[in-house]
């Protein structure tokens, strides 16, 4: 691999050093990445090694990596951030105050930074590229926001990363949606279908300094799945097959989407004892190591994403063989790939989890207790929102067993009754669809542990004292059963 095939025309090649000095103080930052891959990290960490406490408000298409999300929040750099949180670092700082967090949905932020007022302008865009030129580059592994925030920037820096393989432009496909109120329907018509550039152009004015790199991304590390990951998996592939055989939007395929991390590889799996004939396709925001399996045993015939969270190993195994999967997978920026108007066109059925469910259907995804953020709510509304059919996976219990994960009232609220149509535990499937409230609470009591239901069910006879449409007894809703739940 030759320096001619990284860089191309007269492009400003700094240091790290000398690009970190280009972001001023109290700047709007805004840098690649998604997923925790395709974030840059040489110029982040100059910024943090330089010592001067910036207050800086960083934007990023999603999670992150320990340069910017540890390195810093510890530098004292970072003050504000959008739209996700990616290490325990940054979520410490949120949760006591020494960091704003903003928390977004990700299809929505790029918009409100070029015209909805998120934002007072970016000053400077950070973003990671295998290759770069006068006016475009080429993304690394993820695209995210990068467009929206590259075209409201006011600076733009680029660092070129050598790790990361120049076959990765075969994948992309960006495509940026024009301005309100004139925009024109997005023109893909199907899920794997092209309709964009494989590189990001931008203003040749704006490039201040490329920074060359050489380093890795910090992949997930997902755990392998457990029992009961497993059999939700199982209760999942079972309804999906009996949806499949009735739903008139499955006769020929299947467009799923999945959420990040283990819950959503040990669903994956599920997929490959599907007993159905259908072709699956996948539409989402995020392709894991789980799809990668199902390309290469001929299950699933197109991943498309804005990102690839993978491992390690699923790093090493896209890269040895970028040519067997160009054909299969397509990156696209955010804006793109959660389009409400993309996921009801083609019919996504949505797969997500949660922290907890109560009884009537709404979802807290990123709040434990209500009041400590974990992360933030990424994609998993832009999908539930507009979702053909709308799933919850979750275990029915934490903390080995001494909390339910089925409760009376949620004290956060991310997606609500509305947004959710299939609850999913390792005990069944509760299926909402066209169930009045207090039907819903039965269904879903019926996939708590049964060590909770009776604490459940007597939690509902109180509540139904009370009356209304949804009942609750609101003096004990959220305490309850606070001996079991403090243990």
């Amino acid at each position: 691999m030759t320096t001619e095939e990284r860089f191309h025309g007269g492009v400003p090649i700094r240091t790290a050093k000398e690009a970190a000095e280009l972001v001023p103080e109290g700047a709007v930052v805004a840098t690649s990445g998604f997923g925790s891959v395709g974030y840059p990290k040489a110029v982040p960490e100059a910024i943090a090694e330089a010592g001067e406490k910036r207050d800086l408000t960083v934007l990023t298409g999603g999670s992150v990596g320990e340069e910017i999300d540890t390195a810093l929040v510890e530098s004292g750099d970072l003050v504000r951030r959008f739209p996700y949180l990616g290490t325990p670092t940054i979520r410490e700082a949120a949760n006591d105050g020494r960091v704003a967090y903003h928390d977004r949905h990700v299809s929505q932020l790029g918009d409100e930074v070029r015209f909805g007022g998120a934002v007072d302008g970016v000053d400077v865009a950070i973003v990671e590229a295998v290759a770069v030129g006068e006016d475009w580059f080429i993304p690394s592994p993820s695209i995210g926001a990068t467009v929206s925030y590259v075209a409201a920037a006011d600076k733009l820096i680029v660092e070129v990363n050598w790790k990361q393989p120049l076959d990765l432009e075969a994948l992309h496909d960006i495509y940026l949606p024009g301005a309100p109120p004139d925009r024109e329907p997005i023109p893909l018509t199907e899920p794997g279908g092209r309709i964009g550039d494989s590189r990001v152009r931008f203003d040749p004015d704006a490039l201040v300094a490329v920074v060359e790199t050489d380093r890795r991304d910090s992949t997930y590390d997902f755990r392998t799945p457990t029992d009961v990951d497993l059999a939700i998996g199982e209760n999942f592939g079972a309804w999906l097959a009996a949806e499949a055989e009735t739903n008139p939007t499955m006769t020929e395929s299947i467009r799923l989407q999945f959420g990040v991390g283990a819950m959503g590889n040990a669903l994956m799996g599920a997929l490959g004892d599907l007993d159905v004939d259908r072709e699956l396709v996948y539409f989402g925001e995020v392709i894991q190591d789980g799809l990668l399996d199902l390309i290469d045993e001929g299950t699933l015939r197109t991943a498309s994403a804005t990102t690839l969270a993978l491992t390690r190993d699923g790093q090493d195994q896209l890269f040895s063989s970028m040519d067997s999967y160009a054909d299969s997978v397509v990156l696209r920026p955010v804006c793109v790939s959660n389009a409400p108007e993309l996921i009801g066109r083609f019919g996504v059925v949505a797969v997500n989890s949660a922290l907890e469910v109560d009884i009537y259907g709404h979802a807290n995804s990123t709040h434990v207790n209500g009041t400590r953020v974990i992360n933030g709510v990424g994609g998993s509304g832009d999908f539930n929102r507009a979702g053909l059919v709308t799933v919850v996976a979750l275990p029915s219990t934490a903390a080995g067993g001494d909390i339910s994960r089925i409760v009376p009232m949620t004290p956060h609220v991310d997606h609500t009754e509305q947004d959710i149509d299939i609850v999913v535990t390792e005990h069944g499937v509760a299926d909402l669809r066209g169930l009045g409230a207090r039907e819903r609470a039965d269904a879903i009591v019926e996939v708590a542990d049964p060590s909770f239901r009776p604490d459940l069910d007597a939690y509902r006879e109180r509540a139904a004292e009370y009356g209304g449409h949804i009942p609750h007894d609101l003096e004990t809703a959220l305490e309850w059963p606070l001996e079991r739940q403090q243990g």
